[in-house]
């Protein structure tokens, strides 16, 4: 069991090398690997345009979808395991559609810059960035501060889906009321990316998004807990309400950077879950966490890929080839949920 356990990482970490290389090589210009492996190691090219477009354009897209795919994937687990809900997801909350109220706000409200106190100027994608960021944490902290006033997570689950259906409103009225060009950036920007993140960012986004990946690692315990139910986990010694806002705090971080940084992704984090269950067969949070990272990471990489056709100028939104892969998925999952082991 153990050969075997070990087996399925290495497979699943060289699935990831090779869709990493993948999307270091093919694109709108095909790249020798060797070339490219060149270019990383930092030996000199005659192709300056070739490392160009890996260095600044290939690389960090590829470490953005690897780690955005990752947040995403942990996020929707950590929610499913919360609320024992199979089809939650990290928009269950409101905490994606609070990101997307920040973006809103800037875009069609403010427009695409803004000026802070009149001295600090900020471009427009790094303006949208601080508003996705903060919107979404500010949904957050509506939603802790009523977890600590509702008993049940389902209670909760409904508050979540209300303030979502709230900041959406708003949305809506932004909309209505913006100009033509305004509208068409907010839809670009909704329809998900992953080349946001140049390499000035790239740290940033790495730091938050390991900082909510290794608490999520934390939580294994109290995740395999809360899958006997609230009040055997309490019996466990679990506190069961500060390890809820535990949770919470850390799917916030996790959906709130991967969406202020990428637009608001669909499918992975509501699929990934699933297809890591599928691939391990386990609701054990210490192996099913682990294959979830590594799928997460695997299917944004591989969406990343599908989204460029090689040879051609064009490029595909994200969100037009993420459902292509969670839809199918999640259309499974429903029809054989008794087959598939879950929450016991």
């Amino acid at each position: 069991m153990i050969r075997k356990k070990t087996l399925f990482y290495f497979a699943a970490t060289g699935a990831l090398f090779v869709l990493f290389a993948a999307n270091l090589i093919f694109g709108a210009v095909s790249i020798p690997f060797g070339e490219v492996l060149r270019i990383l190691s930092g030996g000199d090219t005659e192709h300056v345009a070739w490392q160009h477009i890996v260095l600044q354009s290939r690389f960090p897209q590829a470490i953005t979808a690897l780690l955005a795919g990752s947040s995403l994937a942990v996020s929707g687990l950590l929610l499913q395991t919360l609320f024992k809900n199979p089809l939650a997801g990290p928009s269950i909350l409101g905490i994606s559609d609070g990101a997307n109220l920040g973006v809103a706000l800037v875009m069609l409200f403010f427009g695409n810059s803004f000026n802070l106190f009149s001295v600090y100027s900020f471009s427009g994608s790094l303006a949208m960035i601080i508003a996705a960021f903060v919107g979404a944490c500010i949904i957050l902290g509506v939603i802790i501060y009523f977890s600590g006033k509702v008993a049940h997570a389902v209670m909760l689950l409904i508050i979540g889906i209300m303030v979502g259906y709230l900041a959406s409103s708003v949305i809506s009225i932004l909309n209505y009321y913006s100009s033509a060009d305004r509208v068409h950036a907010y839809v670009m920007w909704g329809m998900g990316n992953f080349s946001g993140v140049s390499n000035e960012r790239l740290p940033f986004f790495i730091v938050c998004s390991a900082v909510g990946l290794f608490i999520s690692i934390l939580l294994v315990k109290p995740l395999n807990a809360l899958l006997l139910g609230e009040m055997y986990a309490a019996n466990l010694g679990v506190k069961v309400k500060r390890t809820r806002i535990i949770i919470l705090l850390c799917t916030g971080l996790l959906t709130a950077t991967a969406t202020a940084f990428c637009g608001p992704i669909s499918f992975i984090g509501l699929a990934v879950p699933h297809i890591a269950r599928l691939l391990s067969g386990s609701s054990n949070h210490t192996i099913l966490l682990p294959v979830t990272l590594l799928s997460g990471a695997c299917v944004a990489l591989l969406c990343n890929l599908f989204t460029v056709f090689p040879g051609t100028d064009s490029v595909l939104p994200l969100n037009a080839v993420t459902p292509i892969v969670g839809a199918p998925i999640i259309i499974y999952v429903i029809v054989n949920r008794k087959n598939i082991q879950y929450f016991n």
